[in-house]
């Protein structure tokens, strides 16, 4: 065995214990409130975040329309989808009549004898996400005694107390062995939007436990009772239904019945949450993802009418030494492996016995000090130790993040149910990145939208007015406002929009001036909506608005109907500065759809209009970002002759839109299959076939091996790429004499205008009026 492999190995895994999660998009409050400093005032006000007291923005409080596509973005300080660290990460939302963020930093109290009117649930001075009564429950709750919690010594023995808070330190009313662990098994009003992780193949079971869909059950007392043992250090409430019944109330319990009942918890009542495998990113690094790009997931808000919700990002990590899945090395990781030593960490560096290891100080224990070198026959016995930075409360480990309130609002009666509404904000503060780090300086939020007529487009953002007076930035010193008007065009050229590149890898988004308005669109926008972006108007009334000092700090489009197409980049006039670098955005709407969508080891599906990819659990290996577009046979017909493919396709018709799919190469676990289905257009034609094109090329077809279902084309591949389906005339060689003979009519009748509009027919019809034989060989 290499020593320095071990001392290597060692060391590579303690770097979690810098670890955060900061969430940008809803804005995170890492605990922050409205303070005019870097730092935060109160790290306890609502939560256990475990980050950089620099975390968080002052303000951030938004009202989506329910239905509406959010992007929510954040950066994680260390790994996920890498082997250096095991991860999850949880995304929740709650909402509640109580749910506020108060208006003091200061954490509220634990009795309610410090609240206004004894009641610490209604003391609005006082931000709370989780109410009094689950703290209460939380408090005087018994813990799980069968949790690992390592060499740690805990001082209590409620829910109050685990490895990671040893000493129960309160936080807001949040209940840390509820935070600590996922799926939790006790009562929680969080309710799960999706769950990421390095191992798919725990998704079955992350399902089938959340909240959303299993009951929990726990045991009810009477108020009476609890109130009664406030200040007791013992926990009362048993954790299971047989210590429940046998607890005898107090006489003056003041409740019906004298014993505990086991009581159900319902389930929220929703559907399971989203989970796949995590995006990658890198160990060390508060940063983007691959290609640059940020780490986010595409939730679509819950169909509900509430003006008091909160979302939270969880980040559970643990390094390799500590692995709670791994039956094979760390069996039964629970209470019994809590003494030195007995969790396995040298069979992990290769030790002949465990003797062994720990004779040489590799134990799981806070601080231990490690015989790198050993004593090896006929070599000087160095007896050199170095003391490794261990904490046995940190490297399993939970790190969150929490939004400011937001609102989730009934869509107006002019926006269709149906329709598409995707959210445009703003994320990042006034600052340069040193300023504001761990935070982000400002840009859009998504940075780059696709859309098409028939969405709508929500711009909505806030500002503040308690930034730092000298960090760096335009206006008025200390606050941050926004705005959104169109660029002037690009130095460089950027890709066809129509085909398979959407855009150029070259150039920037545009100059750094505002587009001439007075004969421009913008996705069809009227210009009095384009001014109310621009200066803000219809939530100000004069004032100075060169740099929008004297705007509101929030501002709210409305959704907005998308009936144009085009390619769109917009800017802040205010914060495009070298400060601040480029608040710069970018729409495509195209009138064709796509689809962008995430799939792994947990299979899913990818729709748009007149397509379908279905993936079955284990086709992927692997999380692969999945596009489908479409494109019209128009559309198609173009990109296929101007790439000289239309001698090698065979058919004369194409009897459906063309589904692209990228990535274009084999992506399926070996021989693995995903399943199309593609829509037929017309039904006045024989089908010939589904044919296969690289995008890149369009002038090598293959025959896809399908069989059709109704008026569906259903073939199954392993790879992306340009899939369509063509035919015949129906009735052969005669038919196809009595269609010239029309079509020559209509030609010299005038109404060529249909040719034009559908150039395909009329090349095809050619190749068919020259060579009837031809066309009616072709059948397949």
């Amino acid at each position: 065995m290499s020593t320095m492999k071990v001392f290597v190995s060692v060391l590579m895994f303690l770097v979690g214990v810098q670890s955060d999660m900061y969430l940008h998009n809803p804005r995170g409050s890492n605990n922050r409130l409205d303070e005019a400093k870097r730092e935060r005032n109160n790290g306890n006000r609502l939560f256990d975040s475990q980050n950089n007291n620099r975390g968080g923005y002052n303000v951030g409080s938004l009202a989506y329309m329910a239905g509406s596509v959010l992007q929510i973005e954040w950066t994680n300080q260390h790994s996920c989808s890498d082997p250096n660290a095991n991860c999850e990460i949880i995304l929740q939302y709650m909402c509640g009549d109580l749910v506020r963020d108060g208006s003091t930093t200061s954490t509220i109290p634990e009795y309610p004898s410090n609240c206004a009117n004894y009641d610490c649930n209604q003391d609005i001075e006082f931000g709370m996400h989780e109410s009094y009564d689950e703290y209460l429950n939380c408090k005087l709750r018994k813990r799980e005694a069968n949790l690992f919690t390592a060499d740690q010594n805990l001082k209590g023995d409620s829910a109050r107390y685990t490895r990671q808070n040893p000493k129960g330190t309160r936080r807001g009313y949040e209940c840390p062995e509820e935070r600590d662990y996922y799926p939790y098994w006790g009562p929680s009003s969080w309710r799960d939007i999706a769950i990421m992780t390095n191992d798919a193949t725990r998704c079955p079971y992350f399902q089938a436990e959340s909240a959303n869909v299993k009951a929990r059950y726990g045991c009810r007392l009477p108020m009476a009772m609890l109130q009664a043992n406030l200040n007791s250090r013992q926990a009362i409430i048993p954790i299971t239904q047989e210590e429940c019944e046998a607890v005898v109330f107090p006489e003056d319990a003041g409740d019906e019945g004298t014993r505990g009942v086991w009581a159900e918890i319902p389930a929220h009542g929703i559907e399971a949450p989203d989970c796949r495998e995590s995006h990658w990113s890198r160990d060390n690094h508060l940063g983007n993802g691959v290609s640059g790009e940020t780490l986010s997931y595409n939730w679509t808000l819950p169909n509900i009418e509430h003006e008091r919700c909160a979302m939270r990002i969880r980040y559970n990590i643990s390094t390799g030494e500590y692995n709670g899945w791994d039956g094979a090395v760390n069996a039964s990781l629970n209470a019994q492996r809590n003494q030195e030593s007995t969790l396995d960490v040298t069979s992990r560096f290769e030790f002949a016995t465990p003797a062994d290891g720990e004779a040489r100080g590799y134990v799981y224990e806070n601080n231990p000090e490690v015989d790198v070198f050993g004593n090896v026959p006929g070599t000087t016995n160095r007896n050199f130790e170095l003391r490794l930075a261990i904490n046995t409360a940190q490297l399993g480990r939970t790190f969150q993040d929490r939004s400011h309130t937001f609102a989730v609002r009934k869509r107006p009666a002019s926006v269709p149910q149906a329709a598409t509404i995707r959210n445009l904000n703003v994320r990042g503060k006034r600052g340069n990145i040193v300023q504001v780090y761990p935070g982000v300086e400002y840009d859009f939020v998504p940075n780059t939208v696709e859309t098409m007529p028939g969405e709508y487009i929500h711009v909505q953002w806030t500002g503040s007015n308690t930034n730092p007076n000298n960090n760096d930035g335009q206006g008025l010193p200390g606050t941050d406002r926004s705005n959104l008007v169109m660029l002037e065009n690009q130095v460089y050229t950027e890709g066809s929009l129509a085909y398979y590149t959407p855009y150029s890898k070259n150039g920037h988004f545009g100059r750094s001036y505002p587009l001439n308005l007075d004969d421009t669109t913008f996705l069809g926008f009227s210009r009095a909506e384009l001014e109310d972006m621009a200066v803000l108007s219809s939530h100000q009334f004069r004032g100075e608005m060169s740099e929008l000092d004297d705007a509101g700090t929030f501002y709210d489009s409305k959704p907005l109907a998308v009936t144009s197409t085009g390619h769109y980049h917009y800017m802040c006039t205010r914060n495009n500065n070298f400060s601040n670098r480029s608040q710069k955005g970018r729409i495509v709407s195209k009138d064709t759809p796509v689809q962008y969508t995430a799939i792994g080891w947990t299979g899913g599906k990818v729709e748009t209009n007149n397509g379908v990819l279905e993936f079955t659990q284990g086709t992927l290996d692997h999380l692969e970002d999945i596009k489908m577009e479409e494109w019209s046979p128009e559309q198609g017909h173009e990109a296929v002759k101007a790439k000289g493919g239309e001698d090698n396709l065979p058919g004369e018709y194409y009897e459906s839109n063309f589904v692209v799919i990228t990535p274009v190469e084999k992506f399926t676990v070996e021989n693995r299959m995903f399943n199309v289905r593609i829509k037929l257009n017309e039904a006045n034609t024989d089908t010939v076939g589904v044919y296969r094109s690289d995008p890149g090329t369009l002038n090598n077809w293959v025959k896809i091996e399908s069989q059709m279902e109704g008026r569906e084309a259903v073939f199954s591949v392993d790879q992306g790429g340009v899939y369509v389906m063509r035919g015949v005339a129906n009735g052969g060689a005669v038919a196809g004499i009595v269609v010239c003979i029309i079509a020559l009519v209509v030609v010299v009748g005038g109404s060529v205008f249909y040719f034009r509009k559908h150039p395909d027919k009329w090349d095809n019809l050619s190749k068919t009026c020259r060579s009837l034989t031809s066309s009616t060989n072709s059948r397949v």
